[in-house]
């Protein structure tokens, strides 16, 4: 029974060891338990001799030396298997180490070029945030954290220790009672180059500053403290009002009595041009208008102020100014009879007026590449404009037309129809012009800067217009040519090609037949590397164009990449192929310098010519 008490009390204590290490230990206690077990129950059997119990504690002696070797033994298993996780673990601690290392270099570089998400509220810049977690992009997390902030400080019932901070394997959270705030992830600290727990305080300390800042700012106190001085503005601006009423009465009743006093009729020459009377009325007009425009000035400045005196209502502020300009517009509107119609084509004018200016800024946005649209081109940006925006000023006139004064006499209209008769015939070349400057633009032969060629005439072009394009000629000569002419003739674009491919200058030399013509291709090739201007690579190239006569005519070409330089290229490739030919000692042919020179001489290197058979093949 003793051995029984002992082995359950090795084997409890076994069990009850955290480490999964012992699970072995735990098979072979089991096993051990159960032999002992069997064991009591064989000799349950009642003995009656004393050799027989004598028998037994020697037997039990003997069994308990096993127990303990045994158990020594799982001893020494466990010991084992401990060494060898805790070498495990060591060996996964290293890897994760290494693991971040590399994540943090790879982050140092990168963190010059990432300007990450400010957390901003109430222009405030509370922290940045780099990295994703999990799907949610850096700017998710900014937004969601800037609205879960703001519902915690405006709620009535915050409890400034409410905010805390939870652990996980992978990430700490900010947390407001059951809510997460924000998340604080190991790649957060990584960016910042702390530690997880660290920032996680950092972020915990500036979020419940920000937190107990919103209470304070929608506390009851602060409410009350915005509404008295939301009734102090209205009860200020109700006395300027008075005050100014006041003020322009005076004024007033001070211009009547100057126009029965002082005021003196004005006339020019002998005709009376404004009597005293008809000065009083316009100096009252004046009065009047002068009246709203100041009351006007004083609802600009309260209207804001009484907005923006709360939060909640601090946008609306411009919303309701203009709420506010509409009443006073219906009001001057019916001071005269046309006013209406007035205002109708000031609407008109602005709504096509702001149109066109977002038009213009998505314009401004192509031709900057900032904004890119497969199959439009940033150079259709400004003539695209153009075109809509004399379309939409087109349309505006169409509506403004009806509200024009006498755009309901037939005279007005029998007018206009022959003003457009005789612009329709007699604009049939400036018709023609603008189409033909529509089509090249919409076609980009060329643009402007650009080297071009037009028939006879070589320049950049500086300038095009819906009528004309001008060229300025490598002598500074302007040259203006119709776009209709552009169209019927050819062009040669030397920029484009030098953009895209490098263009191909080529020039042609004449060199004797007594000069070999590899040498004749190196001295060329040369010359062209040589030339400032040429490209190294594609590589300059000789071809033999002719073989005449008396000379045969080679050809270098070139890539360069600057057309408009193009003048002065050739000029210094010209000056090089002279220059190298001269240090040769090799004359140019062209165009009718002959050499005297024997003609049975032969230009094959003698490494090329055939030698005689030896007299061993003869």
């Amino acid at each position: 029974m003793k051995q029984l008490i002992l082995c359950i009390a090795a084997i409890s204590a076994i069990f009850l060891m955290p480490s999964r290490a012992t699970s072995q230990i735990r098979e072979k206690a089991e096993g051990l338990l159960n032999a002992v077990i069997t064991e009591n129950k064989t000799n349950d059997i009642p003995a009656d001799s004393s050799a027989a119990i004598e028998d037994k504690l020697r037997l039990d002696s003997i069994r308990m030396q096993e127990l303990e070797l045994q158990l020594q033994e799982m001893k020494l298993n466990e010991i084992v298997l401990r060494t060898e996780l805790s070498d495990a673990l060591n060996k996964h601690i290293t890897t994760d180490s290494l693991k971040k290392e590399e994540q943090r270099r790879s982050i140092d570089s990168l963190r010059t070029l990432t300007p990450g998400v400010h957390l901003i509220i109430d222009n405030d810049t509370l922290l940045t945030f780099y990295a994703k977690r999990g799907g949610v992009s850096a700017y998710d997390r900014a937004e969601n954290a800037v609205n879960m902030i703001q519902k915690i400080g405006k709620d009535l019932s915050l409890k400034t220790d409410s905010v805390y901070l939870f652990n996980s394997e992978y990430q700490t959270d900010i947390m407001y009672g059951e809510k997460v705030i924000l998340s604080v992830t190991d790649q957060d600290a990584l960016w910042l180059n702390t530690e997880r727990e660290k920032l996680a305080k950092e972020y915990q300390s500036v979020v419940n500053n920000k937190i107990l800042e919103l209470k304070k700012e929608h506390s009851i106190l602060q409410i009350a403290k915005r509404v008295a001085l939301f009734i102090l503005v209205l009860v200020v601006q109700y006395f300027l009002f008075k005050l100014t009423n006041y003020l322009f009465r005076k004024l007033r009743r001070r211009i009547i009595w100057l126009k029965q006093n002082k005021l003196k009729s004005i006339t020019i020459r002998d005709y009376e041009f404004l009597n005293t009377h008809r000065q009083g009325r316009i100096l009252i007009f004046l009065n009047n208008i002068l009246r709203y425009i100041v009351l006007l000035i004083q609802l600009m400045f309260s209207v804001p102020m009484l907005f923006a005196i709360f939060p909640q209502t601090e946008h609306l502020a411009m919303k309701l100014f203009t709420y506010i300009i509409e009443p006073i517009k219906m009001v001057l509107k019916s001071v005269i009879e046309y006013i209406p119609n007035l205002f109708i084509i000031i609407v008109i004018y602005y709504c096509v007026k702001y149109i066109i200016k977002g038009i213009q800024y998505i314009a401004n946005e192509i031709e900057s590449e900032k904004l890119k649209i497969t199959g439009f081109y940033p150079d259709w940006a400004q003539p695209s404009f153009n075109i809509i925006r004399f379309l939409l000023y087109a349309f505006m006139i169409a509506m403004i037309y009806p509200y024009l004064p006498g755009s309901d006499s037939g005279v007005f209209q029998g007018i206009s129809v022959f003003v457009g008769l005789i612009v329709s015939l007699g604009s049939s070349t400036v018709i023609g012009n603008i189409i033909a400057g529509l089509v090249i633009t919409y076609m980009r032969p060329f643009k402007l800067g650009d080297r071009i060629k037009l028939n006879e005439t070589t320049g950049n072009v500086i300038e095009k217009t819906p009528f004309v394009t001008r060229i300025r000629t490598p002598k500074n000569e302007v040259v203006t040519i119709p776009n209709s002419f552009i169209m019927s003739s050819h062009t040669v674009n030397y920029s484009a090609s030098a953009r895209q491919f490098g263009l191909i200058i080529h020039s042609t030399v004449s060199i004797g037949y007594d000069v070999p013509w590899r040498q004749v291709h190196q001295l060329l090739i040369n010359a062209a590397r040589s030339t400032p201007g040429v490209m190294s690579h594609p590589k300059p190239f000789v071809l033999e164009t002719e073989l005449q006569d008396y000379y045969p005519c080679y050809q270098i070409n070139a890539y360069i990449k600057e057309a408009d330089q193009l003048s002065q290229i050739y000029s210094d490739l010209h000056q090089n192929i002279q220059d190298v030919f001269n240090e040769a000692g090799i004359e140019i042919m062209s165009p009718h310098y002959y050499a005297g020179r024997d003609g049975s001489a032969v230009t094959i290197p003698a490494e090329y010519q055939q030698k005689p058979d030896s007299p061993d093949k003869k």
